[in-house]
Parts: structure tokens; C-alpha cells; sequence
């Protein structure tokens, strides 16, 4: 049987208080529908449906990117509502997996389970045992433990809120036999709305046996209702991606104060310090030690490099050795070489800076081409913009910069030239020459500094 994966993600959320559809509220920086379309890709599902409603096209708007067929709920009369708005676009023969969009850490290898489960009997349901089921519909099981039918917490009895297995809400059930179910559906019962857990009781009266599988860990079901939660989801996403850095090999200092937002891939021997930040892909070589409060983004550090504390690096390339920070910023399209030197309060934009080159001190260098062993002086800036176009500087080999150094670009340094301290300069510098250009130094032996006036 094909597979077709719908997700309810109609819901207002009205608990997070905030204009912002709950599915478009983000967990280590991607909506939370967003990580439910991903675990139903990876599942290899045939077609992937989402129910929205609340927020109007804000919701497909912002994931455009994702390759999901959108329907849009009009009125939200309930789950059974939702899912039967999307059993037109299902092909008969398939198998449908139920998600929500607000429930976002369950695991592929959870689903898989369950998804093999449904296909022995026609009907897998997800349920899950919690010391505190306050608000939760229960699973009520009879004298053999087999699945009669679900309450919700509203409508069940004192006896029936004893039970502590609940439902989730996921489940895999035969397309035919969910579009029956769906039509029988009414809406007598408090919320006057079209719950799909009363799909249970049809499927048990039609002679169908349900069978239930259970998640690893509690958090794989939880939902998305306010703030609070979402902080808790993504402290526990967060905690299990360091996890499998540090299962992996990865030392990190302090677990609980590291943050991952996107893919991170490690080599042996890595180091990272706490209150770091990944965002986006980063792949980080062998023996790199990450010092405390970096950020990085989409970029690669080769192996031995040392990144020092309160460093942000963004699309950039960090070669083998190198040593950067600490309170540097290297921005898009940078590439140091190997073992170059990039100091405390320095700033590199669009540039590449040669093996053994250092950029020691208080300096910007953009649109840059610099050579191998450049030593650049503190205070130095490359003057690239102005006012309307950017322009390349271009500093060779074993060139000394003195600081507090101006470099108006476009402009050369040939090979081995060195320039002096507090230059500006304007022109090319051929190789091996010195380049000075300072105002002459003036001393006035009778001059006396102005008092302030005593009236």
C-alpha cells in the first residue's frame, strides 16, 4: 500500500497570544509544521496533504517552499472535519497517516513502527502513558487490553479519568475505511464538534483490532498550546541533538547551553564550549575547538582550527589551523587559508586571506585578495564602497601593513611592500617598494593650551 500523510494544522492557537499562526511559530528556528512535513518526508510518503485554516494563506504562504498539497478548512468543526476535507485527494488503496502540525519532535523511527502496525491489522494508533493525563483523551481498553474506544477528557466519567494511557491523536488507518468512518461521524458532544477519535468505536464495531505502539520518549507527542511549552519542546530538542553530538564523539562543555538550529556534522576530537549557536549546515573538522558565546552559520572549519570566544562567522570558509577571535567577525564569502590569524575586534567580508596571513587588531577588510604571510596592522580598513559600487583591494605576498593604515580601493600592493603607519593610500604600491603617506609632523615649543573661562 502507497502512503499519504495528512497533517491537521487548521488551529488557532489562541494560548500563544500572538498574531502569528501557532504552526508558523518557530522550534530551533524552523516552524513547527515545517519539522511535521519533514518526518512525513522521510517517511516516503506517495503525497503529503495539510488542513490549515486559521491565519488565511499565511500558512502556505510561508512554507511555499515546502512540496505539500494545501487545503484549506473554511470552518474548524473538528479533527474529523479536517481529515475529511482531505479524503478526496487521497487515492484509494493507501494507507493514511494522521499528524498535527503543532506536535513536531515525533520520531521516523516511531511512525515506521506504527505505520507497520496498521498494515498488519488496517488501524495503528499511537498512545502514550503520562503520570499527569489531566486534558487528555483516555484509551479505554476492555478485561483482554484490547482498544474499545477513546473519551475525551470533557466527556469522560470520573472512572474513565483514572486511566493514565491516552491517546495522541496519530494514527494509520486504511484510506476506504477512514472515509466511511468519516461520513458517520456527528458532533453530539461538548465542543459540538467532529472528533476523529470516534472513529475508534466504529473501527472496534466493524470487528477491526487496533493496535497501539508507544513513543520513546514523552516529548515525541507533546504539543504546541503556549509559549511555555514551545520553550520546553525546543529545550528538549536542543538536548537531544547534543546528545547525539556527544554519542558521536563531540565534547561539549556544558550540554544544556548549546543550540542547534539546522545540521550540524562533527569530526573526532571537537571541542565547543558553552552558549554556542549553529544555524543552517556546518561542518566542523577534526581537533576544532569552538571557544564559549559563537555564532556560525552555513560554514566550514577545517581541521586544528581554534575559534575563539564571542566569534560570529556566517557563509564563510575557516582553513586548517587558523586561529580566529576572540570578539571576531567573519562575514559572507570569507576564506582563510591555512593556519592565518584572524585577532580580537577584526572584521573580514567577501575576502580571502592567504595561508599564514594574520589580521591581528581592530581592523576591516572587505573585497579583499590578500596573499600568503601578510602581516595587516591594528586599525587598518580596506575603504571598498563608494558610496555606489564595491572595489577589490589587492595586497601580495609577504606584504607588511602598517596601522592605522587606509587602503582605498580599487588599488594593488605589489608582493613584499610594505607601507607605512597611518598611510592612505590612493595608488598601486609596487612589490618590495615602502609606500608612506602622512601629513608633516609640526611642533610648537610656545604654544599653551586654552583654559576654561572662570566667569
Amino acid at each position: 500500500m502507497g502512503l499519504s500523510v495528512v497533517i491537521l494544522a487548521a488551529g488557532q492557537g489562541t494560548r500563544m497570544r500572538s498574531a502569528v499562526p501557532k504552526v508558523l511559530h518557530k522550534l530551533a528556528d524552523k516552524p513547527l509544521l515545517e519539522h511535521v512535513i519533514s518526518s512525513a518526508k522521510s517517511l516516503g510518503a506517495d503525497d503529503i496533504h495539510v488542513v490549515y485554516g486559521h491565519g488565511g494563506d499565511e500558512v502556505p504562504t510561508t512554507l511555499s517552499h515546502c512540496d505539500v498539497d494545501w487545503i484549506k478548512q473554511q470552518e474548524q468543526l473538528g479533527t474529523g472535519h479536517a481529515v475529511a476535507q482531505a479524503i478526496p485527494h487521497i487515492p484509494v488503496g493507501r494507507q493514511v497517516l494522521v499528524l498535527y502540525g503543532d506536535v513536531p519532535l515525533t520520531t521516523v523511527d516511531t511512525l515506521k513502527n506504527l505505520i507497520e502496525l496498521g498494515q498488519r491489522s488496517g488501524f495503528g494508533l499511537l498512545t502514550i502513558s503520562l503520570e499527569d493525563s489531566n486534558g487528555y483523551g483516555r484509551i479505554v481498553r476492555d478485561e483482554s487490553a484490547v482498544i474499545r474506544r477513546i473519551v475525551e477528557h470533557k466527556d469522560a466519567t470520573e472512572t474513565e479519568r483514572q486511566i493514565k494511557e491516552v491517546n495522541t491523536g496519530i494514527l494509520v488507518v486504511a484510506r476506504e475505511k477512514l472515509a466511511l468512518w468519516l461520513e458517520q461521524l456527528d458532533n453530539n458532544n461538548s465542543q459540538g464538534e467532529y472528533y476523529l477519535t470516534d472513529i475508534i468505536a466504529m473501527a472496534v464495531a466493524d470487528g477491526i483490532k487496533i493496535n497501539s505502539a508507544s513513543p520513546t520518549t514523552e516529548h515525541e507527542v507533546l504539543g504546541v498550546n503556549n509559549k511555555r511549552q514551545l520553550a520546553e519542546l525546543e529545550r528538549a530538542y536542543q538536548l537531544d541533538a547534543a546528545n547525539k553530538l556527544m554519542d558521536a564523539g563531540v565534547g561539549l562543555r556544558d550540554p544544556a547551553r548549546l543550540d542547534i538550529r539546522g545540521n550540524v556534522n562533527c569530526g573526532r576530537d571537537v571541542s565547543i564550549d558553552i552558549n554556542v549557536i549553529f544555524e543552517g549546515q556546518v561542518t566542523i573538522a577534526d581537533n576544532v575547538n569552538v571557544g564559549p558565546n559563537c555564532l556560525i552559520i552555513n560554514s566550514r572549519i577545517d581541521s586544528g582550527a581554534n575559534i575563539l570566544a564571542n566569534t560570529v562567522i556566517e557563509n564563510a570558509v575557516i582553513g586548517r589551523g587558523c586561529n580566529v577571535g576572540p570578539f571576531a567577525r567573519i562575514r559572507p564569502e570569507t576564506e582563510l587559508a591555512e593556519s592565518s590569524r584572524i585577532g580580537n575586534f577584526v572584521e573580514i567580508k567577501k575576502a580571502k586571506i592567504g595561508v599564514g596571513s594574520k589580521v591581528n587588531h581592530l581592523s576591516y577588510i572587505g573585497d579583499s585578495i590578500v596573499g600568503k604571510d601578510v602581516n595587516i596592522g591594528a586599525g587598518t580598513i580596506t575603504c571598498n564602497y563608494d558610496g555606489a559600487n564595491k572595489h577589490l583591494t589587492e595586497i601580495g605576498d609577504g606584504v607588511f601593513v602598517g596601522s592605522d593604515t587606509q587602503l582605498v580601493a580599487p588599488v594593488k600592493i605589489g608582493a613584499g611592500a610594505t607601507i607605512g603607519a597611518g598611510s592612505t593610500i590612493t595608488k598601486e604600491v609596487d612589490a618590495g617598494s615602502l609606500a608612506l603617506s602622512r601629513s608633516k609632523q609640526v611642533s610648537k615649543s610656545d604654544w599653551k593650551r586654552p583654559q576654561k573661562n572662570k566667569d
